[in-house]
């Protein structure tokens, strides 16, 4: 079966191009989205310095410049799909946007990860753009659960699910991807998400939880599997996990994030048809973006 990895970064994890082509290959991955993050150096945490290469910390254009994501699509092009996400405080953030789809044909605005609201004027304007261009946009999003006063700041980037509704509403023609523990803790209505970490195997969905609700209300989200969030959310609950994924298999993509098979392994061994396992590994991901 034909698979794409709609979430992934280059130099990620200590897998320069080499090794990225080649772990794609032993995952039996056709295409990858690869996608930027440009945040500026006070707004991602210090352990970042050991999955990015060293001279791209404290850049203007680090963790993940769009540069090193135009470098691998230049090398192989028919296995790349190229995202980026300008920072939507730049005065020039639209048109560098619309500059990346003219020139390179960027068709993912992603890795949205920035210190900021998401649903904020400058934020909106970008998703707009978007909408225009025809690109879905990848959010990650994540809660600030630091309780104690004085303690180092906590990595938080988009706000709440509630700012998520809010963005949805506020741009019905732009197409968003939920992504990260702040998203996916929400596959469950309880508190885990201001407690931290993730959920164990065994720890039931309370059902319906807002991913769900939202799912149900906007037509313009869909869900990015990637990462532990997104693994941990479905293998919490096997059951909810079918469920879930058959009600949803219009708007879930495979994704990674990393470079584990874990995510396949999973999916393989739910008894998913065929039929929903091919939209979530290819077909939803192609459909989500302009030809």
């Amino acid at each position: 079966m034909r698979i794409i990895d709609a979430h992934n970064h280059p130099d990620w994890h200590g897998k320069e191009f080499t090794r990225f082509i080649q772990d794609m290959d032993e995952k039996n991955i056709e295409k990858c989205w690869l996608l930027s993050w440009e945040c500026p150096r006070n707004e991602y945490h210090a352990d970042t310095v050991k999955v990015v290469p060293a001279d791209m910390l404290g850049t203007t254009t680090g963790p993940i410049p769009f540069a090193r994501c135009v470098s691998y699509a230049e090398r192989a092009p028919e296995r790349f799909i190229l995202g980026h996400a300008p920072d939507p405080r730049d005065p020039d953030a639209c048109n560098k946007l619309i500059a990346a789809h003219d020139i390179y044909n960027v068709k993912i605005c992603g890795e949205l990860k920035y210190r900021v609201m998401y649903d904020n004027f400058d934020c909106l304007r970008l998703f707009r753009t978007a909408g225009m261009l025809k690109m879905p946009v990848v959010m990650h999003f994540d809660y600030d659960r630091t309780t104690t006063v004085g303690a180092p700041r906590a990595e938080w980037y988009g706000g709440t699910i509630d700012t998520l509704e809010r963005v949805l509403q506020a741009c019905p023609e732009t197409t968003f991807i939920g992504h990260a523990p702040g998203f996916w803790s929400h596959i469950s209505d309880d508190d885990l998400y201001m407690r931290g970490g993730y959920p164990a195997e065994g720890t039931p969905v309370i059902a319906p939880g807002r991913i769900t609700q939202l799912l149900r209300k906007y037509p313009n989200l869909y869900c990015d599997l990637s990462a532990n969030s997104g693994l941990m959310a479905l293998k919490r609950d096997k059951v909810h996990a079918l469920e879930f994924l058959t009600e949803f298999q219009d708007r879930i993509v495979y994704a990674r994030d990393n470079f584990t098979n874990n995510h396949q392994e999973f999916l393989n061994s739910l008894g998913l048809p065929e039929t929903v396992l091919s939209k979530l590994y290819h077909e939803n991901a192609e459909s989500l973006i302009a030809d």
